[in-house]
């Protein structure tokens, strides 16, 4: 299915949705009443960290609560195309943040986790994230160092919002959404979010199974601890909900395990919008069959497509902001420059220890997925769940109309209390 015909289809199935959810929304309970949902994510924890950690807090709210055996994120498994998805329930295709690196053809400037002017932008956010979706329906939300929360996506921004300050630690982290917690009612935001990004660091540095990723993900749960204590000194804990996520896992890397892009083509002939382990190839010289021979079938764990040609399974053909030319590393394959490469043959330090991006498929992609509170069913395990379908259950805990998304509101249906 092409992208328009996908599009098509989504707005369709996404109206019939909505027309039906309109007739059974929920009285809304009063202001005292109101169940709260706080969203977590602990970048870059991989599904098996909970058992191979032992992580006390979210080992606790696990058992307490609903998990998965694996969170599965969309392709490319990366940062901000997935937490947008999780928000939004839309695949990257619909929402339109294909990647952490792109480009727009009616939309100037380099998207990247870096440029903070072209993030504000609103016409790079598709959809309708579940702040939006809150507060249109009079809730007030408070999505913290969210992807796409400095956006005024729709025109609005969310009544509480802060600037990424990934300086800012955990511990004032939670403070700030404890400070928000103890608003009174009718200021005290129903919808909040924490993000944790030590984890995915160290496990970029230090690869998935050095002891630095371990203490960081235990580090992780000491802050999510912090806050649950938080919310019981508060007074609302029999009131407030815990969705716990993750973007991704993290797969290892090798010095042995690498595709340099100077062996095929000179890179100074090409606009290169993303490397690794998904490589992004704009052509300067407008040429793409030619670039795309000079790649295709010329390394066993690089397979290169152009753009309307990508497989259906990884939803982005055609994409107008898919680079002409895109080529997918097999998993634990790193895409890279020779000056990069002899870099960390030389400096064994400065060799990656881990990366994520690969196909959603694969097992050490599959991230976290937790979600425990009074709206929450207790001790339920299910298999790997694909996170398109947790603004369903966002919406569902809050009770709140959804607005057209590409999840399924049968997944969750189990998970509700």
């Amino acid at each position: 299915m092409n992208y328009t015909l996908a599009v098509i289809r989504r707005t369709v199935l996404g109206l019939l949705m909505l027309l039906a959810a309109l007739g059974c929304r929920p009285s809304t309970p009063p202001p005292s009443d109101r169940p709260i949902l706080i969203l977590i994510s602990i970048d870059g924890w991989r599904w098996d960290y909970l058992e191979r950690f032992a992580p006390p807090t979210l080992s606790r709210l696990a058992a307490e609560g609903v998990r998965s055996e694996g969170l599965i994120p969309q392709f490319p498994s990366k940062t901000f195309p997935n937490h947008y998805t999780i928000v939004t329930g839309l695949t990257l295709a619909h929402h339109g943040i294909v990647s952490n690196n792109m480009r727009a053809p009616d939309i100037p400037g380099a998207y990247a986790m870096s440029n903070r002017d072209v993030l504000a932008d609103p016409r790079w956010w598709g959809g309708d994230p579940i702040w939006n979706t809150a507060e249109r329906q009079g809730l007030i939300a408070a999505p913290m160092f969210w992807p796409g929360s400095e956006a005024p996506i729709g025109g609005r921004h969310a009544t509480f919002w802060r600037p990424f300050d990934d300086d800012l630690s955990n511990a004032d982290r939670v403070s700030q959404l404890l400070a928000w917690l103890r608003l009174p009612e009718g200021e005290r935001p129903s919808f909040l979010t924490l993000y944790i990004s030590d984890v995915d660091n160290a496990g970029h540095t230090f690869g998935p199974d050095a002891q630095q990723t371990r203490a960081a993900a235990l580090g992780a749960d000491r802050s999510v601890g912090e806050l649950v204590a938080g919310v019981a000194a508060a007074g609302l804990a029999d009131r407030v909900n815990y969705v716990i996520v993750s973007d991704h896992g993290m797969a290892a890397l090798s010095r042995d395990r690498m595709i340099v892009v100077d062996d095929y083509i000179d890179p100074a002939t090409a606009d290169i919008v993303d490397w690794a382990p998904v490589l992004g190839l704009s052509p300067k010289d407008g040429d793409v069959d030619k670039m795309y021979a000079a790649l295709k079938d010329k390394h066993p764990h690089l397979q290169v497509y152009r753009r309307d040609d990508i497989p259906p399974v990884y939803g982005l053909a055609g994409h107008p902001r898919v680079p002409p030319v895109v080529g997918i590393a097999d998993e634990g394959w790193y895409i890279t420059s020779r000056s990069e490469a002899t870099r960390w043959e030389q400096h064994e330090r400065d060799s990656p220890g881990g990366t994520h991006g690969y196909d959603a498929r694969a097992r050490s992609m599959q991230g976290l997925f937790i979600a425990a509170g009074p709206g929450l069913r207790r001790g339920l395990i299910t298999g790997p769940l694909e996170n398109i379908h947790l603004y369903n259950l966002m919406c569902a805990v809050l009770g709140l109309n959804p607005s057209p998304n590409d999840g399924d509101p049968a997944v969750i249906q189990d998970m509700l209390r």
